[in-house]
């Protein structure tokens, strides 16, 4: 019924080994602000020897939930815990209560685990010993989204209990020894009882604000929209097309009604959209979450791996070999498809995918990776987003099947499809090359050796557009068609902006596509000026890590924390913090669309000392500054390990770009500032941390 073909093992790496074609940054799942706590005490008439029972509330946004403390700590979680400072006016009584938490058992922690929701409510008795309590502390606590699956990192509250005490004819109950009975009882005197608001910090002794997360720049919307497309383009491949009408006719022929035949494509359709959420579903069991994406994304061996899968799919589809599936599994699929059951029509939709997969597979394989961040709800969505686009046609035109004529007839342009498929897909393989080239600083593929590939491939497309350039499965071209023609334009316009980029024109067009302009050895008409470095500063001093880190349009900084805070103490000046990351495309954007310009250079240079922390860079540093971090307790031995650490545990984000203006006694002056192209809000960012470190 259906023409067989066959799948090796490179396709089965492909499904669940493709990286991101889709280069738009998703902002990570977050809170829409960070969580306040309120603390109120149960009686208005104080005294000394009293015990009161103190209130602990904070409200949990929708999805959201919150570890609550009465569960084994050693499981995995993050329970709540409280810590007191010491003082003798005041004696606990018991470990803080929690009202209203909910016990489940968790899978992935293979345990129960006590969670809030809507609510957290934790209740504390204190026993009050003096007429002037001093009653503070922390709560430390974890939000984590029951949707996504994301956690933010954990918060830490400090919170001030004040009370006012009645006039004790006794004094001061000792800690251990006096009891109630005890204290005089005989004043009428009243109090007040102070509702404490508690602010959030992720560390003690800062003052700051905890970091407000920008808005997602890609959301799931236009994510769920580029997978529908990307379901739609698979039907002009040339392992899908050819059988659009076949299928179709076969509906509206072996159907005794019209009804039926409608009845049973929108069976079919729904049975595509359903094995492709399927693989969605199972792909996001993995639990593969935000931290996996990261390495995912800038570790060398799978992006290695992604450029050689890129590689073999791209001579496939140029026509070197064919990648094929067994014939016993497509026959052993097939010989189920009957229509007279419902199964049947779900087997003749599960044919469909398996003989497609040679050409959906690309497009399958990168929105998997794609949704890797989502952990859950993105996988299955976007699978079944495709399956959606994919499905529609055959859907449609069983509807409608006068509507067949109007379609063109399968032929040359189908591999034309593939080869132009081939062209995108040894372009794209270069970025992932180009990725782990830049996290390790092999130096093999500078900026220009790079665009020099690019610029080569966009003209070589263009020529086989135009049927200058023939592959062995291609048919003569008689002559050169109004869409052939455009796409040909499209392709040498493309080669031909991308040629002032190999003497330095920055191209924002492709920022975060390219390697950055540090890694490009020749700028004209420039000097040194954009690409150069200096590895001291003006009094000679070393810069750390200076001789493989560099700073974009010849700005001269640093990329240690402390010998930043250093500086802006000698220097007198306030301190930029960079958080980014060499496989940050949002950065490279941030760089060339607004640090390029006049009025931000310029402050850039003379107003502040740079610091830019990269999340992602591999050098492991010396044993003897290696340290434990007292978030998740791993050791950080990098540089990135220990930059990342530093932005989640001081400013409560983990995504890149972030930038910050602190002092060198690390006081927050303006910030955090986020991915924005707006030049006018840069600037108001940095003139607002200029301005209030000269008020110090």
């Amino acid at each position: 019924m259906i023409k067989k073909a066959s799948l090796n093992w490179i396709s089965i790496l492909l499904l669940f080994g493709l990286n991101n074609l889709i280069w738009a940054q998703n902002s990570p799942t977050s809170l829409s602000k960070t969580p306040e706590w309120s603390v109120s005490v149960d009686k208005k008439d104080i005294k000394v020897g009293d015990e009161i029972s103190v209130t602990f509330t904070s409200t949990i946004e929708k999805d959201w939930y919150m570890y609550s403390n009465d569960f084994d700590p050693n499981l995995g979680p993050i329970a709540a815990e409280f810590t007191w400072e010491k003082h003798a006016s005041y004696q606990l009584v018991g470990k803080p209560t929690p009202i209203g938490a909910h016990k489940h058992y968790e899978e992935v922690w293979k345990g129960d685990v006590s969670v809030f929701k809507k609510k957290a409510i934790f209740k504390q008795k204190i026993k009050i010993l003096t007429d002037k309590p001093v009653i503070k502390g922390s709560i430390y606590f974890q939000e984590c989204n029951e949707i996504s699956g994301i956690c933010m990192p954990p918060f830490d509250v400090a919170f001030d209990v004040k009370v006012n005490v009645l006039p004790s004819a006794e004094g001061a109950v000792a800690p251990s020894t006096q009891t109630t009975e005890n204290i005089d009882t005989t004043s009428n005197s009243k109090t007040t009882v102070e509702t404490s608001s508690i602010t959030t910090d992720t560390t003690t002794n800062t003052n700051h604000a905890a970091a407000t997360p920008p808005p997602a720049t890609t959301g799931v919307f236009s994510f769920l929209l580029i997978a529908f497309l990307g379901g739609l383009i698979a039907v002009a491949t040339p392992c899908v097309f050819p059988m659009l009408p076949m299928t179709v006719s076969f509906f509206t022929k072996k159907s005794e009604t019209r009804a039926q035949g409608i009845s049973r494509a929108f069976t079919f359709g729904l049975s595509i959209v359903g094995i492709y959420a399927s693989l969605g579903l199972i792909f996001a069991f993995f639990g593969l979450g935000p931290d996996f994406g990261n390495w995912l994304s800038t570790h060398w061996l799978p992006n290695i791996l992604f450029f050689i899968i890129f590689m073999v799919f791209a001579a496939s589809f140029l026509g070197l070999f064919e990648i094929t599936l067994p014939h016993s599994m497509v026959n052993k699929i097939d010989s189920k498809s009957s229509m007279s059951s419902l199964g049947g029509i779900f087997f003749m939709a599960f044919t469909l995918v398996l003989v497609s997969f040679s050409c959906t597979g690309p497009i399958v394989g990168s929105l998997l990776i794609e949704a890797v961040g989502g952990k859950f709800l993105k996988p299955l969505l976007g699978m079944a987003a495709f399956g959606a686009g994919l499905a529609l046609p055959f859907t449609l035109f069983a509807v409608f099947p006068s509507f067949l004529q109007n379609l063109p007839k399968s032929g040359g342009w189908l591999n034309s499809v593939k080869v132009v498929l081939g062209f995108v897909e040894v372009a794209f393989a270069f970025k992932f090359l180009s990725i782990a080239d830049v996290v390790y600083h092999w130096g093999i593929l500078d900026r220009e050796i790079y665009l020099a590939i690019w610029i080569v491939l966009a003209f070589l497309l263009g020529m086989y557009l135009l049927g200058k350039l023939k592959f062995s499965h291609d048919s003569d071209i008689p002559y050169v068609s109004v869409p052939r023609f455009g796409l040909a334009l499209i392709s040498f316009s493309f080669g031909v902006y991308m040629i002032p980029g190999l003497f330095g024109a920055p191209l924002k067009g492709l920022s975060g596509l390219l390697p950055p302009m540090q890694t490009q050895d020749f700028v004209l008409g420039a000097g040194a000026s954009t690409t150069s470095h200096s590895e001291q500063n003006n009094d000679g001093t070393k810069i750390k890590h200076a001789d493989f880190l560099h700073l974009p349009h010849g700005l001269t900084g640093y990329f240690d924390y402390q010998q930043a805070l250093e500086e802006s103490k000698k220097q007198n000046k306030p301190v930029f913090v960079d958080f980014t990351g060499h496989a940050c495309v949002n950065c490279r954007k941030m760089e060339e669309y607004v640090w390029a310009k006049p009025e931000v250079l310029k402050r850039l240079q003379n107003d502040f000392i740079i610091v830019s922390l990269y999340a992602d860079e591999r050098k492991v540093l010396p044993e003897n500054e290696w340290y434990t971090s007292k978030r998740d307790g791993k050791v950080k031995k990098t540089i990135g390990e220990q930059n990342h650490d530093l932005q989640i545990t001081k400013y409560n984000f983990s995504a890149q770009p972030q930038y910050v203006i602190i002092d060198g006694d690390e006081k927050q002056l303006s910030g955090p500032s986020f991915f924005d192209t707006d030049e006018q809000k840069f600037v108001d960012f940095l003139d607002k941390g200029k301005n209030a470190f000269g008020t110090k």
